[in-house]
């Protein structure tokens, strides 16, 4: 459908090849500019509840007209022509959504166009920028579009060292200082977030290593594997010269087997003057231990 508006009050309707004739029409649109829009209220009402309500009440005379006046006012009058076309035939232009998104999701909210407000807050969604994310943010929070606002937020949080030198943050800092705590409380509370998800990832990680390291200590002290044997063929060079090649898990492995290397020849941890390393190995030791359900028959040493 084409609405074409014109300084002398001059509107033409057409929606799917269907015309409709001016004087049929039973309602009169006024916008900002004193320009005037022709309608049907059946069309109006179905789409619009809040439109359906205006209808309904009485009407008033204007200019000697029998029509019914609505007016639409503190947007442009070509947003009103497109939102007017929108309620006739359900579709908005990737240009007019350029031109005319903001103040459409702002007539779509005042009116109940629920269609209409979808498409606004995906379109609007898509035209965030670092100079207009804090004007978006504030409509989407009066329009109830959340979003919106989430994207607004999260946009603010990648760039906030770039949002907060433009004229609509130090604006909100002047006159709003409640959404700007809202504002750094999301922030506050991301980052909180990632550095927990950080943490989680560091412990999982943690926990899978000495799992992995638990089923090498019983693979080594059982079946042996390159360096070290069972530990009841440890002082058996023929045995060791038969062990299999390196296991699935060699970096983890290969690196319990020089510790535990160490441990049997360590003459600090003899002394009892404390090593590190042998520290660590009882520590691997005592874990073994604590979840061996097999004590009696395990061959890990110390596991009794």
């Amino acid at each position: 459908m084409a609405i074409t508006a014109t300084q002398n009050d001059g509107v033409s309707l057409n929606a799917n090849k269907i015309s409709y004739d001016l004087v049929e029409t039973d309602v009169e649109i006024i916008t900002s500019g004193r320009r005037s829009i022709p309608a049907h209220s059946g069309i109006l009402a179905s789409v619009s509840p809040v439109l359906t309500n205006i209808i309904e009440k009485p009407r008033k005379i204007h200019g000697g007209s029998s029509k019914k006046v609505i007016k639409i006012l503190g947007v442009p009058c070509d947003a009103v022509s497109v939102f007017v076309r929108f309620l006739y035939s359900p579709s908005v232009t990737e240009n007019e959504m350029e031109k005319y998104g903001i103040h459409l999701l702002a007539l779509s909210h005042v009116y109940m166009v629920t269609q209409l407000k979808q498409r606004c807050t995906k379109g609007v969604g898509e035209r965030v920028t670092a100079e207009n994310v804090v004007d978006i943010l504030q409509l989407a929070r009066l329009c109830d579009a959340p979003d919106l606002c989430l994207k607004c937020m999260r946009f603010i949080h990648y760039k906030f060292k770039t949002v907060e030198q433009t004229e609509g943050w130090k604006f909100l800092q002047e006159h709003d200082p409640f959404l700007e705590l809202d504002i750094l409380q999301f922030i506050d509370d991301a980052e909180s977030r990632k550095k927990r998800r950080r943490r989680h990832r560091r412990e999982q990680n943690l926990y899978l290593q000495l799992s992995e390291a638990m089923e090498c200590i019983e693979h080594i002290c059982t079946e042996g594997c390159t360096l070290v044997g069972p530990s009841s063929n440890l002082d058996n060079k023929s045995t060791c010269q038969a062990k299999p090649g390196p296991c699935s898990a060699f970096s983890t492995c290969y690196g319990l087997q020089l510790l535990i290397r160490h441990f049997a020849v360590c003459k600090k941890r003899v002394d009892g003057k404390g090593c590190v390393r042998c520290k660590r190995m009882i520590q691997l030791l005592r874990l073994h231990s604590s979840i061996c359900d097999q004590s009696e028959s395990c061959r890990v040493p110390l596991c009794r």
